[in-house]
């Protein structure tokens, strides 16, 4: 009769530690698995099953900071100091890319001036 390998059963606590380290930047699932002794399929079957895959909602939460809009009244008709032309850029996913420009008053604090 011939022997086999002996089946490794891992914890529900290994799993998500080993799905864990899978989500760090420029790491791969094939390496992971290679450090930790664990079949590479395995470990994507780990990562389909909510149960031990990181929750992505919680990773990737979204930030919304409070703007104040304020109206052309409140606005000086000609700053006291020359007005500064701003830009903002960011980087979207996807490659895409947001741009803003304005003036900003430097005595006018906490406020976004449109």
């Amino acid at each position: 009769m011939a022997r086999g390998r002996k089946r490794r059963v891992w914890s529900d606590e290994e799993k998500r530690t080993i799905c864990a380290q899978t989500r760090v930047p420029g790491v791969l699932v094939s390496q992971v698995a290679r450090r930790t002794n664990a079949n590479t399929n395995l470990v994507f079957t780990w990562l389909r099953d909510p149960r031990f895959a990181p929750d992505k909602a919680t990773e990737e939460t979204n930030l919304f900071l409070p703007v104040e809009i304020v109206g052309e009244h409140d606005c000086p008709a000609e700053p006291a100091t020359p007005a500064v032309e701003s830009r903002i850029e960011i980087d979207l996913a996807g490659g895409h890319r947001l741009r803003i420009t304005g003036h900003y008053w430097p005595a006018s604090r906490n406020r976004i001036h449109l």
